[in-house]
């Protein structure tokens, strides 16, 4: 299933390697002989995608990586002032649509940050990145204001959560299913399964 070809626009050095490792996953879930090739991310500021045209020039770059054929995918953190996953996700996905409407798209918005979907799946990562083994989950983890700082907060003094290294780490071994109690998480992991399954269908 190499055939399958997948180029992501993400923010962060973190999820240039996070975001590909996330879609290989979600593809074994689907099939574990399913590997579908991840393009290099193409690293673009949420503030920026949300200026007037940004998002059709994203995607239309990515666009002519794939050579026409594959899929899209933007992973990006909603934290901008009054942001909403929920409203502002299906208006930045409208806009990619308009501007690439031959090719699989999907636009998924973290509430606030990624690492809110790692503080979903708290206990799966007990042990792991200097985290403790006693780990829980806060009971509103979309809620918490500055996950990356409560991932620091547990981890050995002297330590600090990194984005560049603990990022990729992490999603490599957290609890998809888990961090699906997370509204935005439950959204990505969907939005990711359905282009992967339709990209399958296709061929391409």
């Amino acid at each position: 299933m190499s055939s399958v070809r997948v180029a992501t626009i993400v923010e962060g050095h973190g999820e240039c390697e996070a975001v590909p490792e996330l879609v290989r996953r979600i593809a074994r879930d689907i099939d574990p002989g399913f590997v579908p090739q991840v393009l290099p991310p193409l690293r673009v500021p949420a503030s920026k995608l949300l200026r007037e045209g940004e998002v059709e020039r994203s995607v239309e770059f990515a666009r002519r990586k794939l050579g026409g054929a594959g899929g899209i995918l933007v992973v990006v953190d909603c934290d901008w002032e009054d942001g909403c996953p929920a409203h502002d996700g299906p208006a930045l996905l409208g806009r990619a649509r308009q501007a690439c409407p031959d090719l699989q798209l999907a636009v998924v918005l973290a509430k606030r940050e990624y690492e809110a979907w790692f503080l979903a799946a708290a206990e799966s990562l007990r042990g792991k990145r200097g985290l403790p083994c006693d780990l829980d989950a806060p009971s509103d983890p979309e809620g918490v204001r500055g996950a990356k700082e409560w991932l620091s907060s547990r981890m050995p003094a002297g330590s600090k959560y990194s984005e560049a290294l603990d990022q990729p780490a992490l999603t490599a071994v957290f609890d998809m299913q888990m961090a699906r109690r997370s509204d935005s998480f439950d959204k990505c992991y969907r939005e990711i399964g359905r282009m992967l399954g339709s990209l399958r269908e296709a061929g391409t």
